[in-house]
């Protein structure tokens, strides 16, 4: 077979655009009409769960975001790696495209006087001293000097670069001293008859997609950190108030628990009780600064900023955020078009499904077409001659023949890399039903207990309304007052706590249903 015929062969392969391996189809996920922990079925609006934040109306949250999205690290390597996975792509789609180099050179060489070759050599080296005499064309299409004198045996030009070696050595023939400049072009084409670069350009592709998912949750997990390590800071200063608060009315316990031991109406037991409740609720401040400096620590870090400013910025005390009044909650299917996870598994199925058409095609015949065109001379001004011209065109085709076994093994390997990639995808569909169904049992059941807990201070308020309105009367002392205003100080520390972990509740439940995901550069 003629080299055209074989270039014409693959051409036709290739414009049929045969692709081994199989095409991908996206999964089906089951998913219920409904989720079963949802208190109420509310349309979720999408801008309103792309800003999520924005419906606590608390500005020091809106800056502490802004700023985090800015300049936190992880985000910033999030898009780098997107950069890598888009940069790898174009590298993948390089190999359908031919190979083309340009190379140009000098070679001068000098022979060693001291090797002796037989006539049948100089004969038929064709040759004469460089640079003068007439021209014959070389095996490669450029000039030959002409034949030598006795006095001096004939050079013999050096191969073109890349070309074969002289038969007499790297430095000719001995004694004499050649000059070969040269330029020209080498090509290599490998056709993708079967499609293994395609599918691995497909490949590459999905891997982009997966890459950008994955920093879609990267974003969405730092707004979720931010926002729960703010709210953390505002918990632990509401209940910081509140402990002061009962560390006060407890010490005008223990001043009346002493007023009356020393005035003979108390006993000494009654003192230590009251001083020994009083270190106990002393006790109580270190934990709660403790773990507002190591939420602030945490914003620092996320927000990349210095951890001094971040405490000195959040020692301005503020109300905690509003609480939004309706859940955003949605239909489950909308669910898989919007976190990221999910969307990262199925991207890493696409891709491990054109894995398999890659190792698939090292099963067929691989056709490539090498070429070289280029001009040389001994002599730089007759370089750019005409019949300085040299070429190559060589079509070729291999076949593996005895390692089947193992290319059938490693199309195996990716069949199995797809099945562990499918069941990932089916885990992260069931993970994020039950990350949302979670987050709403969780918020009902706060929900439920934060009501109680207004009611407990609701009553509590109203118990030491009445007692000071009967100590005013001077019908009770005082003591009966700090005792009313210690159970409403308990009352709102529980209170407080359950009013941050409603709002946390809802942060997992943005961050659940996928909330925040925006595009990455």
């Amino acid at each position: 077979m003629r080299r055209r015929d074989i270039a014409a062969i693959a051409c036709a392969l290739l414009a049929a655009g045969c692709m081994v391996g199989p095409d991908y189809h996206k999964p089906k996920a089951p998913l219920p009409p409904a989720y079963p922990g949802a208190p109420r079925a509310g349309a979720a609006d999408p801008a309103a769960l792309e800003s999520w934040w924005t419906l606590f109306h608390d500005d020091e949250l809106d800056s502490l975001i802004g700023r985090a999205l800015r300049n936190n690290r992880d985000i910033k390597a999030a898009v780098s790696r997107l950069r890598q996975a888009r940069a790898e792509r174009e590298v993948a789609a390089g190999a359908l495209l031919p190979e083309l180099d340009a190379t140009a050179g000098l070679n001068r060489a000098l022979g060693s006087r001291n090797v002796q070759l037989p006539l049948s050599s100089l004969a038929g080296s064709g040759g004469g001293q460089s640079g003068s005499g007439s021209k014959a064309p070389s095996a490669q299409g450029g000039p030959q000097p002409a034949a030598a004198t006795a006095s001096a045996p004939a050079p013999v030009p050096a191969a073109p670069l890349g070309g074969p070696q002289s038969p007499f050595g790297d430095g000719g023939l001995p004694g004499v001293t050649t000059n070969l400049y040269q330029a020209g072009f080498d090509a290599v084409w490998e056709i993708d008859v079967f499609g293994g670069q395609r599918r691995a350009v497909e490949a590459a592709q999905a891997e982009v997609a997966a890459a950008a998912d994955a920093g879609y949750g990267t974003r969405i997990s730092l707004l979720a950190e931010v926002a729960a390590s703010y709210l953390q800071v505002r918990m632990a200063q509401e209940r910081g108030d509140v402990a002061r608060r009962s560390i006060e009315a407890q010490k005008g316990l223990l001043r009346i628990a002493r007023e009356q031991f020393d005035a003979g109406l108390g006993d000494e037991v009654a003192v230590a009780q009251d001083a020994a409740q009083l270190s106990l609720d002393e006790t109580q401040l270190a934990p709660l600064q403790l773990s507002a400096r190591l939420s602030e620590h945490v914003l620092a870090l996320l927000l990349a900023e210095d951890p001094a400013s971040v405490e000195a910025e959040l020692s301005r005390r503020a109300a905690l955020p509003v609480l939004p009044a309706d859940l955003p909650v949605d239909v489950p299917s909308d669910l898989l078009r919007r976190r990221p996870d999910v969307r990262q598994a199925e991207r890493q199925l696409a891709a491990a499904n054109a894995q398999i058409g890659v190792a698939a095609a090292q099963l067929y015949p691989q056709f490539s077409i090498t070429g070289l065109l280029g001009i040389d001379s001994s002599d730089l001004k007759h370089l750019p001659e005409w019949s300085s011209r040299y070429y190559s065109l060589a079509p070729g085709i291999s076949w593996p023949i005895l390692d089947w076994s193992r290319l059938h093994a490693a199309v195996r390997v990716q069949n199995e890399m797809e099945e562990q990639a499918l069941l990932a995808y089916q885990t992260s569909v069931a993970q994020a039903l039950k990350d949302v169904e979670d987050a709403l049992v969780q918020y009902e059941e706060d929900r439920s207990r934060h009501a109680g807990l207004a009611d407990a201070v609701a009553q509590a308020r109203r118990a030491f309304q009445v007692t000071r309105q009967i100590h005013e009367q001077g019908l009770a002392d005082q003591t009966a007052t700090l005792v009313a205003q210690r159970a409403v100080d308990q009352a709102e520390d529980g209170l407080a706590q359950s009013e941050v972990g409603l709002r946390l509740d809802l942060v997992a439940l943005y961050k659940a249903l996928g909330g925040g995901w925006r595009a990455l550069p």
